[in-house]
């Protein structure tokens, strides 16, 4: 396959175009020399200055009033509980067919403009709530001038340094077409959207929205709000097909694993990160510092439950004051609640979206390195571009200004690997091109590899995709890689079918093969790969009933699909994988809807004690095996032989904390991002 420069496929507006191409002076001094581009670009070379982190702040962009209870928490209930700033779009008024049903009552008449309004106040009872403030507390409502000429409804509601604000564009949710009006938009240049005005809103006049003016809008918040953390919703659902009964019956789009609304805020929202940027960087200012987290939709009925018992509790718990009920006193005369989830509704619902919670892009945020001098050196993702950052000292945890690296937009997590002589490589997954009406929208995994150790870095390379289509190529995963003693670096990604696709670059010539597919069966993203002492590669994945395992008969040979890890509860997540001293893999995982912890080894043992949710990280230690999880109330914590440590001080972290054990001393060093944007080092 043709290498070219992966700074050259974006398709954007013009105008973000004409922006991008005025910024080539702020280049200067940067370790990653400039690729050669055959057009404009939305971002510019590496080597951009970066804007400090201001306070705080996490954004939330949605289709529906209530995307954000089932899919995001417990993320922004932890993150809102640390006292951070949090900002809602709600980019649909929500009002479907305008019917709030409540189960075993007659069917009501429908209003739409009435259950827009009920959805809200649910909402305001929801975020009442996770403030720890009566339900019914009053919001302050107001109208607010948005770009273009647009006007939206807020509600706001603040508790000491504590701060909810809604923010409801209420576009309609079908064009009166018969057509569904988000994924309509992003579709057809021509449409025009109208917008619902809801029942004892502020705003009493409808307007409409066409695709430019919405992303525009989008943008003018992202400006205006500055936040450090944006949520979004699955740009790229799995592909599920599905009877057209169970499609209808599960609100799924034709296809997809997901409600199309939902793909379309996603891709709105994308679209309108990399125009802030593009726009950013194109006038010289700096690259917006934030982060981005995108969550799984209704994914989340297709694959084993990951939410134990007490963390689905609580997350259930919110959906209650959500759903209301009809004989509650809220002040709302349209109504207190959607009466359609109440209750205990969302628990006993047969599709079980609230009892997972999955990110889009799993893995850990940061991919860490030890220098000579005992300094970290950690690479994540900021303003949709790579960077780096160095510890100021050894063992300081005081991390100098970043490094613009380039290479975006870039999901929000990077591969990593270290060549045999030393050398730094990261993978990323970028989005090539993305827009609506009939544009391309396409992914590729690209390589950023430093020329020498410790040295500058070579231009970014575009290593492709293994679909062949576009559609297909959306579907892909994070990139994981691994180096074999050889010298070998294998890569893999979970490809559109749900299986492994793997590219390996040769020692010698360090040519990449073509891509390959590894054959197996249906696994989540989030993949573990690791060498045992033999030297050969391992990788491990969550599949629907076990965890199933690709491996090589001898190194240096193919590696190829094996028996599925049967006799072992099904896994939530990924397994944290090491490699034992007698030549055996040990695995480390949370079984699906259950608290504790599953040990897969060659010679039976008791697992330890280490409760909590979400994907477990481990390492080997002269000690014993390292773990790395988060507890029952979202705090990162460290299992080693001492004992179990919890990080009680500091940022909230967000998703994907990464555990390393390369420093001289030995001492286990975790490294995660707060709602800040900015990274931390805990050193227990």
């Amino acid at each position: 396959m043709v290498d070219r420069s992966v700074l050259s496929r974006i398709r954007m507006p013009r105008r973000a175009v004409l922006l991008a191409a005025t910024a080539t002076a702020a280049t200067a001094g940067c370790a990653v020399p400039t690729p050669r581009r055959r057009g404009p670009v939305p971002d510019p070379a590496p080597g951009l200055a970066i804007a400090s982190t201001r306070r705080a702040l996490v954004m939330q962009l949605l289709a529906h009033p209530d995307d954000d209870l089932y899919f995001m928490n417990p993320d922004t209930r932890e993150a809102l509980a640390a006292g951070t700033p949090l900002v809602c779009v709600y980019l649909t008024a929500g009002e479907a067919d305008g019917l709030n049903k409540v189960p075993g009552a007659p069917r009501p008449v429908p209003d739409r403009a009435a259950y827009s309004s009920s959805r809200h106040q649910g909402l305001r009872q929801a975020y009442a709530e996770l403030l720890g403030l009566d339900r019914f507390t009053p919001w302050r409502k107001s109208v607010v001038a948005l770009h273009g000429g647009h006007r939206a409804e807020v509600n706001v509601l603040a508790d000491g340094v504590r701060q909810v604000e809604l923010v409801f564009l209420n576009t309609a949710m079908h064009t009166g077409r018969g057509r569904p009006g988000l994924p309509s938009l992003w579709r057809d240049r021509r449409l025009v959207l109208r917008t619902v005005v809801a029942d004892d809103s502020p705003l009493e006049r409808a307007g409409s929205y066409t695709y430019e003016s919405l992303i525009d809008v989008l943008v003018g918040l992202l400006e205006q709000y500055r936040p450090t953390v944006v949520h979004t919703l699955d740009p790229d659902p799995d592909l599920q097909f599905s009877s057209e009964y169970e499609r209808r019956r599960d609100s799924e789009q034709r296809g997809y694993s997901d409600h199309a609304d939902h793909t379309a805020a996603g891709c709105f929202a994308w679209a309108a990160l990399i125009r802030w940027v593009a726009g950013a960087t194109g006038r010289g200012e700096p690259v917006p510092g934030f982060a981005v987290a995108s969550f799984r939709g209704y994914y989340n009925r297709h694959w084993p439950k990951n939410l134990p018992p007490a963390v689905l509790e609580r997350k259930a718990a919110h959906l209650v004051p959500y759903g209301g009920a009809p004989d509650w006193e809220c002040g709302n005369p349209s109504g207190c609640g959607d009466y359609n989830v109440g209750g205990d509704r969302p628990l006993t619902n047969r599709k079980g979206w609230v009892r997972s919670t999955h990110h889009r892009y799993p893995g850990p945020r940061a991919q860490v390195a030890s220098g000579p001098d005992g300094r970290l050196t950690a690479y994540g993702v900021l303003g949709l571009r790579a960077v780096r950052w160095r510890e100021s000292a050894p063992g300081s945890g005081v991390w100098n200004a970043p490094d613009d690296l380039g290479g975006g937009p870039l999901a929000p997590v990077l591969g990593g690997a270290a060549t045999a002589d030393g050398r730094q490589m990261l993978f990323g997954l970028r989005f090539a091109a993305l827009g609506g009406h009939g544009a391309d929208n396409e992914r590729e995994i690209v390589l950023l590899e430093q020329r020498s150790p410790g040295g500058p870095f070579l231009a970014w390379r575009g290593l492709g995709n293994p679909a062949a289509g576009g559609d297909h190529g959306r579907r892909i995963g994070t990139p994981v890689a691994v180096t074999a003693p050889d010298g070998r670096v294998h890569l893999f990604v979970r490809n559109a079918e749900k299986g492994l696709s793997t590219r390996m670059r040769d020692t010698a010539t360090g040519r990449w093969s073509g891509w390959h597919d590894m054959g197996g069966g249906e696994v989540q993203d989030g993949l573990t790969a690791v060498v045992d002492t033999a030297g050969c590669v391992h990788v491990y994945a969550a599949g629907h009933h076990a965890v199933h395992h690709w491996t090589q008969d001898v190194p240096g040979a193919d590696i190829t699909a094996r028996t599925q890890l049967t006799g072992s509860p099904v896994p939530a997540h990924a397994p944290g994988a090491l490699s034992a001293p007698d030549g055996s893999v040990e695995l480390y995982y949370r079984p699906a809807a259950r608290a504790g912890i599953v040990v897969v080894r060659a010679a039976p043992a008791p697992a330890p004690r280490f409760g909590g949710y979400g994907p477990v990280t481990t390492a080997a230690s002269p000690g014993g095996p390292v773990l790395l999880g988060r507890s029952a109330e979202g705090r990162i914590q460290l299992r080693t032989a001492e004992g179990i440590a919890v990080r009680s001080r500091g940022p909230v972290a967000l998703d994907g904390t990464a555990l390393h054990l390369g420093a001289a001393d030995g001492r286990p060093a975790v490294v995660g991002f707060g709602p800040d944007a900015a990274p931390w080092v805990w050193r227990p």
